[in-house]
């Protein structure tokens, strides 16, 4: 499954990533390009970086990504910075792997979520 932005774009993100995890088969894998946010910034200050128009308001932080993605039962998540968008923000290529039948089930993501999170 590939995705392109679209989980930057909703305003719902743990529905999103708990839907694919809900599609893919165990051992699926998902590869997806976003627009991610360094860890040192906070919600207020991506906001001000840009709009949902531009791709960039509605950036999750990597860790928040991380955290949400292996919340949804992914395990082998990376978050890889390919490129400045604008300070603090970067194209990514978000990757992970659905967790076999074997592997404990996903928990709640809001409870994964560093406080001061924004999204999931």
């Amino acid at each position: 499954m590939i995705s392109n932005c679209v989980i930057n774009l909703s305003t719902d993100k743990a529905a999103v990533v708990t839907e694919i995890a809900r599609v893919l088969k165990p051992g699926g894998r998902v590869g997806i390009s976003d627009v991610v946010a360094e860890d040192r910034l906070n919600p207020e200050e991506r906001a001000e970086r840009g709009s949902y128009v531009g791709c960039i308001a509605g950036a999750l932080s990597k860790s928040e990504y991380e955290a949400g993605l292996e919340a949804a039962g992914f395990s082998d998540v990376s978050v890889e910075f390919t490129h400045e968008v604008a300070d603090g923000m970067h194209g990514a290529i978000v990757k992970a792997v659905k967790a076999s039948r074997t592997e404990a089930e996903p928990t709640r993501l809001a409870a994964s979520v560093p406080d001061g999170g924004c999204c999931w």
